[in-house]
């Protein structure tokens, strides 16, 4: 089944799940997104009034660092947020006690939206190149961190041997122009600018080597949350499925590209080139598993968690 049928039929059945149908009165949802267009399922859900119409009152909040969402999580000052797979199964060995509830974009082999930007005359070109260079990434442990260790390492290149430092998408060309790194692990609308200024250059679409379908973000909160809030929980992932459906279709391309550039707050000639990730509102215990598997391989998690207890039913 093509994706856009598959999406329109999650929205016009039931989803699949034991919470109840609808939350009783308005529940109020502070909701953490970073600024890639991963998240345009949620943004889509709310400029179109997918929130609304199922009783809940989301605030969008903007979060700099996505390795920092799970903290304000487990502190509340997040009911829902979206964190990247690694972040999550990272906080979850941690002992954090947090369940997806839906996810956002997923990756895909022929995407030209996310890649490794070398600074303008570094002279870097493979991932040989990067031994000994100071890299930025989005967030330590995160999908871009991650997934581009496992690209050095298929490469045959020891990542412990490149420096890796965080630092937020909006910074990223800054810093390649003052030269504070050699290059940055970056997505667009972020990479785009880069490359248009002429502060750097794609030097690999990296994440080529990963399996189509694999979720880039996933929307977790913490499971006391969701068992106090089902049907809120319900209503937010139906409403990440109605939006994710709306997207996919051709006609609905200038109105999802309108609720991007609102919430990550970029001019429309920025937006218009952005590729949009495909989106997977629905995640499975399999598509987590492959990321357990990927971050044993690179030791980053010291237990192995079972992933079906990990997803909100």
């Amino acid at each position: 089944m093509k994706r856009r049928s598959a999406l329109a039929a999650l929205v016009s059945a039931p989803v699949a799940v034991a919470l109840p149908a609808r939350a009783q009165g308005t529940t109020r949802i502070v909701y953490g997104y970073t600024a890639v267009v991963d998240f345009a399922s949620v943004f889509v859900a709310a400029e179109q009034g997918y929130f609304r119409k199922r009783g809940l009152d989301v605030e969008l909040k903007f979060i700099p660092i996505n390795s920092t969402i799970p903290a304000a999580l487990q502190s509340d000052s997040l009911q829902v947020g979206g964190p990247t797979p690694s972040v999550f199964l990272q906080a979850v060995d941690g002992g954090l006690d947090l369940m997806v509830v839906a996810g956002a974009g997923t990756t895909s082999k022929s995407s030209t939206g996310l890649g490794f930007v070398a600074r303008a005359g570094s002279g870097i070109r493979t991932a040989a190149d990067c031994v000994g260079k100071k890299i930025g990434v989005p967030g330590l442990g995160a999908f871009l961190h991650v997934t581009f260790r496992g690209w050095l390492k298929s490469q045959g290149v020891d990542f412990k041997r490149v420096t890796f430092v965080e630092a937020a998408f909006p910074q990223h060309g800054d810093l390649l122009r003052g030269g504070s790194v050699d290059g940055v692990v970056t997505a667009d609308p972020f990479m785009s600018r880069i490359t248009d200024s002429g502060a750097g250059y794609v030097a690999s679409y990296y994440s080529t080597f990963l399996p189509d379908g694999q979720p880039t973000i996933v929307h977790a909160a913490r499971r006391d949350w969701i068992e106090k809030n089902p049907a809120a929980a319900r209503g937010f992932r139906e409403s990440v499925v109605e939006g994710a459906a709306f997207m996919v279709q051709p006609k609905n391309d200038a109105a999802a590209r309108a609720a991007i550039g609102k919430y990550i707050k970029l001019p429309p000639e920025v937006i218009a080139k952005a590729q949009i990730a495909p989106p997977g509102p629905i995640v499975t215990p399999k598509q987590l598993s492959y990321w357990v598997d990927l971050m044993k391989d690179q030791e980053m998690l010291k237990t192995t968690p079972d992933v079906t207890r990990l997803i909100a039913r």
